[in-house]
């Protein structure tokens, strides 16, 4: 019997403009992610309630369901409930430009 292993969905970070990149990271500092994750580039607070976001322009996937493409994330990181219903990231008050940033930002972190 011959197994196939699923193909993953293949990651498109896109091509960010460094000063959103900027402007992600202060507004994930900002918006208090690091409450609940531990953000490369940012000492404290180191969350631990959510994954790590280092490497997250790496992953395939978006909370393990949705292609990491930076529309998608900029709608999660904004509304995580409304896409992905029962997860336990909430829904965190912020601009659609903040939401832009911070997937843009988020795309940019890889593995080294």
């Amino acid at each position: 019997m011959m197994l196939t292993a699923c193909s993953p969905p293949a990651i498109d970070s896109g091509t960010a403009d460094p000063d959103a990149i900027a402007r992600g990271k202060a507004a994930a500092y900002r918006l208090g992610c690091g409450a609940c994750h531990a953000m490369p580039g940012i000492d404290w607070p180191q969350g631990r309630v959510g994954p790590p976001l280092a490497g997250f322009g790496d992953r395939a996937l978006i909370a393990g369901e949705l292609p990491n493409r930076p529309a998608p994330l900029a709608r999660f990181v904004r509304d995580a409930p409304a896409l992905i219903p029962g997860t336990t990231m909430p829904a965190i008050a912020m601009s659609e430009r903040d939401a832009r940033d911070i997937a843009a930002w988020l795309s940019s972190l890889h593995d080294e």
